[in-house]
């Protein structure tokens, strides 16, 4: 199964909800919360997802991996928008690297 069209636009949509939250009440929207406390709690909350995702995976739990993997996603494009990064960036650098190896890719880097 690949991602088409309407899944690349579910995390759009998410992501114009999120822009949306800025600067709304706190109280109101978690977003909001998480955005007007900085890009450093939002890296800390998405690393705690990324931990949680990862335990559900090694754990074999497929209902908890795609429930975390949900999660890491949501926490993901809030770092984005707390960074000032638009999606589209990351479409595009995914693009660029399309066809070429992980470790091609990672060499290019020189890290």
């Amino acid at each position: 199964m690949s991602a088409n069209q309407s899944d690349i636009e579910v995390l759009e949509r998410l992501f114009a909800v999120i822009e949306s939250r800025r600067g709304a009440g706190e109280s109101d929207f978690y977003t909001a919360g998480l955005l007007a406390k900085g890009r450093e709690a939002i890296a800390k909350k998405l690393g705690e997802e990324a931990v949680e995702t990862v335990i559900a995976g090694a754990g074999g739990d497929r209902a908890a991996t795609v429930h975390e993997s949900a999660d890491l996603l949501y926490h993901l494009l809030v770092l984005w928008a707390g960074a000032g990064i638009a999606p589209a960036e990351i479409w595009a650098e995914l693009a660029r690297r399309e066809g070429t190896s992980g470790i091609a890719e990672k060499n290019s880097r020189g890290t």
